[in-house]
Parts: C-alpha cells; sequence; structure tokens
C-alpha cells in the first residue's frame, strides 16, 4: 500500500456539529416518519389520478424527487412534481406516497428497462462511471475527472487503503477507502441505494461526493486536502 500524506486531514471528512445539523436538514432520501406531502394520503392521490388518467409514481424507501424526475424523464424536472403535487420542499416525501407525474413523463416499464439494462464494469473506471450514475439521480454534482483526480491523490486507486496514523486516526476514525473518509462522516452522507459498507467503492466515492457537494460544491472544487 503507497503512503499517504494525511497530516491536513485532522478537519478533512470529519464532521463538526453544524455540519451534520445542515446534512441532516438537506438529507434527500425519502425516510419513513419524516414530514408528510401536502399532496394528501397515497389513496386519495391514485383515485384523482386514475379519474384524470395521469401517470403515477409510488415512492420507494431511499427515492427523492431528483432521482424520480430523471428515471421518469419528468418535464420540468422534480419541480415540476412538486407542483403537480402541491409539495413545498423536494425532501417531503415518504414510501408509499403516490405522486401524480406531469404529462409526457416516461412509463414504469420504461424506467425500469433502462435500469436493468446499465451494467458496470468492477474496476475503477466502472465504479466511478456507477458513482456518477447514482450521484445524478440523487441531485449531487461532480464530473468523471474530478473523481478520478481525487481518488489518485487520496488512496492511488486502492478501495482498501487506510490510513492509522494521522490525527483522525488517533481519534479512533481512521481514513477508509477510495477518498478516505471517516465512518462519522460516510454515515452521514451516505446515500440511499448504496451499500453501508464504508469500503464499498461506489458507496464510498459517492459518500464522499455528497460530503463535497454540501462542503464545497463539488467534488470538482477540491484539489487538494479536504
Amino acid at each position: 500500500m503507497p503512503a499517504f500524506n494525511h497530516s491536513a486531514r485532522a478537519r478533512r471528512f470529519s464532521v463538526g456539529g453544524a455540519v451534520v445539523a445542515g446534512a441532516f436538514a438537506l438529507a434527500c432520501t425519502a425516510m419513513p416518519g419524516t414530514a408528510q406531502a401536502a399532496s394528501g394520503t397515497p389513496a386519495v392521490a391514485r383515485t384523482a389520478a386514475q379519474a384524470t388518467g395521469t401517470a403515477t409514481y409510488t415512492v420507494k424507501s431511499g427515492d427523492t424527487l431528483f432521482g424520480i424526475a430523471r428515471s421518469r424523464k419528468v418535464p420540468g424536472g422534480w419541480q415540476a412534481i412538486a407542483a403537480a403535487n402541491k409539495i413545498s420542499s423536494p425532501y417531503i416525501i415518504r414510501p408509499g406516497q403516490v405522486l401524480t407525474l406531469p404529462g409526457g413523463s416516461s412509463s414504469a416499464g420504461e424506467a425500469q428497462t433502462q435500469t436493468q439494462t446499465q451494467t458496470y464494469a468492477n474496476n475503477l473506471d466502472g465504479w466511478i462511471k456507477q458513482s456518477l450514475a447514482v450521484m445524478a439521480k440523487n441531485g449531487i454534482p461532480g464530473s468523471y475527472n474530478g473523481i478520478y483526480r481525487n481518488i489518485m491523490r487520496e488512496s492511488s486507486g486502492n478501495p482498501k487503503a487506510i490510513n492509522l496514523w494521522d490525527s483522525n486516526a488517533a481519534a479512533g476514525h481512521p481514513s477508509k477507502g477510495l477518498l478516505q473518509v471517516i465512518q462519522p462522516t460516510f454515515d452521514t452522507y451516505h446515500v440511499p441505494g448504496t451499500s453501508w459498507d464504508i469500503y464499498d467503492p461506489v458507496a464510498n466515492i459517492t459518500a464522499a461526493c455528497n460530503y463535497a457537494y454540501h462542503r464545497y460544491g463539488s467534488i470538482d472544487n477540491v484539489n487538494g486536502p479536504y
């Protein structure tokens, strides 16, 4: 394993109270028990949609309006879904909720076929491309080059890399994986649909890019210790 210079990582991926609070406030995941959307109960939404012949989508755990709009090719994006369902925030949706989709959206069958046909190689190139797909679904910015550049600096492409000597390690939270994330940051910025294993390449990349998005605007803006 190559040696990594992590002397400046004391605060790179550590999560202060204010940052955690902001992260949770910005969480895009549909989680059980979240605030109720203004569109009413699933049964009401389904009945109204059936009466008008409008397409619908039933929210699953881990869904976001960003992802739904992308997978169903919704004209106007997530904002159009929010307007059609009188949702005041893109983060207030819940599993089981039935959303009305604007006209012109892809059918569920079309979206499922598109998802099933996409495969990725089990190597660094494939991990980055798969992470980018998950990021796009969740509205997380970043480019292939930005991710690759940071991976090469942080781990030289070794998904099992771990730093056992810097200040994070001394505090009991060693930096791990392709983008050298500490466990508290990984847990806070984990993206639904990816593994909860911090060493999983796609999960590691995606969580790190989500952190960089909230801290720096994009992983593309990270050009050194972060």
